[in-house]
């Protein structure tokens, strides 16, 4: 076992890796000309693990579009090209994020320190300043966001980001609090137990549920998306695909996902084939990395309305996936990994002047309108608030457009409230066929700061 954890990842003296950094640093490069309707990002630097989704997750955080890409980090070397456009399918031309680009995917010790916060980036913050971050996974109910919103406020804490995803009738969620007069982290131990245990109250729901609900506290560092995955993968929520309904995942978002064997090389490939959205290269390589599969080529291709993506894997010990068993888990893992962030409901955009008790009025609301939401973004910049909600008839029936004026008049004026339909995000084919169901608030902000 020990010859074949070599073939993946020899040993690097940490010294030594200093010092071929030093050497040989990351090169990056953001190629206007090449490529006639997108921005050609190239990255090469020393292999190590992770290194793929830590690149990923970098372009997804700034909110790009890959259309294409082509991975390689077979050796000591590790070489990507991403083909990207911004939201509106245009090349990358803004001069400040080709900045945080190359010094993102530079050199560590040139960013250090200097790329904490993304101005740009509107939801999934790490940075929104002084805050206890709770972790919050149980199953899923019609208004549970509401009643955990509803504790929060009641015990003085403010929410200043979050996100809230569900997936086969369970809720994960990450949310950022601080204390509502101090505006600082909340570490007394007794706040924080008697708010555990108000929030497990509510998450435990049901007696006989027979997965456990749980609730955790942070004050560190933690990528919102990132986490949500691996909170969903711990729940071992891809067991349960069966009995997601096909309202919540109609045949068009169904993945068709094979493993086969690459006898060649001595690799195992997936192949992914599945309707394209926003994030799904990041939702992917994620999984692969927290199920201990090293990438070692990868190409992706989304040109139309579906996504093609092929992986060359092996476990980080050096095998390939030889059983069935083995298979189907992978299988099962990214599927599920691809539906999370699937949601067909109506989109609900607001924005607003943030205050304390905010959020537990805005999903109070939602919940006294009999709408269920499926999943939900929370951030704060400065004083305004900006919140989207996908939301359902709670009884499963479209949305009727009276329950959105009956909501737009609880709401109130003070509160810009902006609503996307879904045929317009998953079936319109737009120019590159996106089906934009990542946070995106547009001109809605800007129109609101005017």
């Amino acid at each position: 076992m020990n010859s074949m954890a070599k073939v993946c990842w020899p040993y690097f003296d940490p010294e030594y890796e200093n010092l071929s950094t030093r050497i040989n640093p990351p090169r990056v490069s953001v190629d206007n000309t090449s490529c006639s309707d997108c921005t050609l990002i190239k990255v090469d630097s020393m292999n190590k693990p992770g290194i793929l989704l830590e690149v990923v997750q970098i372009l997804t955080d700034l909110d790009l579009i890959i259309t294409k890409a082509y991975i390689s980090s077979d050796g000591g070397w590790f070489m990507d090209i991403f083909h990207v456009t911004d939201q509106q399918g245009k090349k990358i031309v803004d001069s400040k994020t080709i900045d945080y680009i190359e010094k993102a995917l530079g050199p560590k010790e040139y960013n250090k320190g200097e790329l904490k916060a993304w101005p740009g980036k509107r939801v999934g913050v790490h940075s929104v300043g002084d805050y206890t971050a709770i972790e919050l996974i149980g199953r899923d109910r019609p208004g549970l966001l509401s009643e955990i919103t509803a504790v929060l406020a009641n015990l003085h804490f403010n929410v200043v980001g979050a996100e809230v995803w569900t997936h086969n009738r369970r809720i994960a969620c990450v949310v950022y609090v601080n204390d509502d007069t101090t505006c600082r982290a909340v570490d007394d131990p007794n706040r924080l137990s008697v708010m555990e245990e108000q929030l497990k109250n509510i998450l435990r729901g049901h007696e006989d549920d027979e997965k456990e609900a749980r609730t955790s506290f942070s004050m560190g560092f933690t990528h919102i998306d990132r986490r949500l995955h691996q909170m969903f993968f711990a729940d071992r929520d891809y067991e349960g695909s069966g009995m997601a309904s096909e309202v919540d995942y109609p045949p068009s978002f169904k993945p068709k996902i094979t493993v086969e064997r690459c006898g060649e090389k001595e690799y195992s490939v997936v192949s992914v084939w599945c309707k394209d959205r926003a994030k799904l290269l990041f939702d992917i390589v994620c999984t692969l990395t927290d199920m201990q599969y090293v990438v070692f080529h990868a190409t992706i291709s989304s040109d139309g309305p579906y996504a093609l993506q092929e992986y060359y894997i092996r476990h980080m010990d050096g095998c390939t996936l030889d059983t069935e068993g083995e298979k189907e888990r992978v299988i099962k893992c990214l599927e599920a990994a691809i539906r999370r962030r699937v949601c067909e409901g109506l989109s609900l955009e607001l924005c607003a002047k943030d205050r304390v008790g905010l959020l537990s009025e805005v999903t109070r609301v939602l919940r006294e309108n009999g709408l269920s939401v499926s999943r939900a973004g929370v951030t704060t910049v400065g004083e305004q608030a900006m919140n989207v909600f996908y939301v359902r008839d709670a009884s499963g029936n479209p949305v009727d457009m009276k329950t959105i004026e009956a909501l737009r008049k609880e709401i109130g004026h003070t509160v810009m409230l902006n609503v996307k339909r879904p045929t317009a995000s998953a079936r319109e084919p737009e120019s590159k066929g996106w089906a934009k169901t990542s946070f995106f608030f547009g001109n809605l902000f800007e129109k609101f700061l005017a």
